[in-house]
């Protein structure tokens, strides 16, 4: 017989919808309605890599320098890695649809506060808005749907993880020739082919308003439809296989207190930041990069401000497709090969960038597409590899902590590129050889970076959380077995969900890789 106080606990846990308990997936849950949810986070926070696009504009506005605006980008991607490593617990803890919820409302509220302090000629409310509170959705929103993504899909890890942080590569391709458009529909003296054009102070702000509107509505499809697997199923077919002796995966469960004391997490933690610095450096600095690469004695380029401009969207699409098609290839040669591959083959592509990148266009734009291509892939691949050391446990706390690497890589990576072009000369003024110092840097450190790969061992199993306090913590989370059984009896989401789930990303998806393939052409045609 049931009791009152069962009824009203039933009832007060069927009608919490952001409870962890109220996300896990009826038996028989499509799992490809999973990596649509996390494409629809990723696809907005990406945004944060277009912030260049209205760059001049913020500067025109508060009449200050370039410095004062682009310190924004940098408190948002370093409240990006605190967040992703103070709150990756809590997101453990409380699951992706509560998590991906946070995320929106911090991004979007973001939005308006930047938006407000656009208005009122308040630099420090975009610092506070966009830079602080949309950093920590940044953090949250990064790392929510992927420990839930390689639990949906443990037969292919590499493959899950790369579909959702594609999306945070391909953001900033959606995110630029909509703000350009945006722009120019609210400012009509705003020229987006003319890069000295600014858009006045009411277009920047009804800019972050509308973008507001329209990630709080794509972002609500992935709180909607995320869900956790029910603990009893697996996908169709698969059994775990059989671990070999000298496997690299673990089979047992690391805490993410536990993870920080081992040396893997920290050799893991070198790996991303020796990738990272190397990419993001070439990535800060991509426009300019190339027209110098290629500057005549009297200081006239070969590339134009257009073509530039479609080089950089051209590295666009290589860093989103990288974070795809190689974390997919590490499901089939290993985490550890491929981080070989990244480092290893990167630091030859560096070295012959800054020895050979100025005797050809084609021989540049194919060796920095391929070098850029590696550090897409190594943000995808790294929550897998991190699968692979300390099991699904905690993964997201783990991978949140790791992610102060990329915090760390975000300062380091512009500040060599910079550092030493300053003491080059004038920037405009400068020649490929000009670079040679900061590339030969950039190898140095990946060969660091591949050393630690190298060193890379299986996790002790004394590091290893006891079964019954894995099992019990995660039945805490799940809830009683009652409550398990009720998840594995709701109704399935028809066929029509999926198919329009997928439509809505991958038509925004393709808006920015058309849009992006447009001006990439300009690199060819002039």
């Amino acid at each position: 017989m049931t009791t009152t106080a069962d009824s009203s606990r039933a009832k007060t846990t069927r009608g919490n919808f952001l409870d962890r308990k109220n996300t896990i997936a009826p038996l028989g849950y499509n799992r490809w309605l999973i990596p649509p949810a996390a494409l629809a986070v990723h696809l907005c926070i990406g945004q944060a890599y277009a912030t260049s696009v209205y760059k001049t504009s913020m500067v025109e506005h508060f009449q200050t320098s370039q410095t004062a605006i682009g310190i924004i980008f940098s408190i948002a991607i370093v409240m990006l890695g605190l967040s992703a490593a103070v709150f990756g617990t809590w997101v453990d803890r409380n699951g992706p649809r509560k998590s991906m919820f946070v995320a929106m409302c911090c991004w979007v509220t973001g939005f308006l506060i930047g938006a407000l302090g656009i208005s009122t000629g308040q630099l420090w409310l975009v610092y506070l808005g966009y830079g602080v509170i949309g950093g920590i959705g940044l953090g949250i929103g990064y790392i929510s749907p992927v420990s839930t993504l390689i639990k949906w899909f443990p037969d292919r890890p590499g493959l899950a993880t790369g579909l959702a942080i594609m999306g945070f590569g391909g953001g900033a391709m959606v995110a630029s020739p909509i703000s350009r458009q945006l722009m120019s529909f609210y400012d009509p003296s705003y020229d987006p082919a003319n890069s000295g054009s600014v858009a006045n102070g009411s277009a920047l702000a009804l800019l972050f308003v509308t973008l507001a509107a329209i990630y709080l509505v794509v972002m609500s499809i992935g709180v909607i439809n995320v869900r956790i697997p029910h603990p009893d199923w697996k996908p169709e077919g698969w059994t775990p296989p059989a671990k070999a002796a000298n496997s690299m995966v673990t089979d047992g469960s690391v805490s993410a207190n536990g993870a920080i004391r081992t040396p893997q997490f920290w050799l893991l933690w070198i790996v991303l930041f020796t990738n990272v610095t190397a990419g993001i450096g070439m990535l800060e600095q991509a426009s300019p990069m190339v027209q110098d690469f290629f500057r005549d004695s009297s200081g006239v380029s070969a590339i134009g401000v257009g073509a530039a401009a479609g080089f950089v969207g051209l590295l666009s699409l290589f860093n989103m497709a990288g974070r795809f098609v190689w974390s997919s290839t590490s499901d089939k040669i290993g985490r550890k090969p491929i981080y070989m591959i990244y480092l290893g083959v990167g630091l030859v592509l560096y070295l012959s960038l800054a020895l050979f990148g100025h005797t050809s266009i084609a021989v540049f734009v194919l060796i920095a597409a391929i070098a850029i291509s590696f550090y897409g892939g190594g943000f995808a691949t790294i929550p897998a590899y991190l699968r692979d050391m300390f099991g699904t446990y905690q993964v997201g706390a783990i991978h949140g902590r790791l992610l102060t690497a990329w915090s760390a890589a975000g300062i380091a990576g512009p500040l060599i590129i910079n550092g030493v072009l300053d003491a080059q000369g004038d920037s405009g003024a400068l020649g490929a050889e000009a670079y040679q110092p900061a590339l030969f840097i950039i190898v140095g450190l990946l060969a660091i970076g591949f050393i630690a790969n190298l060193l890379v061992r299986r996790v002790n199993e004394r590091h290893f959380e006891k079964e019954d306090v894995v099992k019990e913590t995660l039945a805490k989370l799940n809830g009683t077995p009652e409550e398990l059984e009720g998840a594995g009896e709701g109704a399935l989401p028809g066929m029509g969900r999926l198919i329009i789930s997928w439509l809505i990303v991958g038509g925004i998806l393709a808006y920015g890789v058309i849009m992006t393939a447009i001006t990439a052409s300009r690199l060819f045609t002039g």
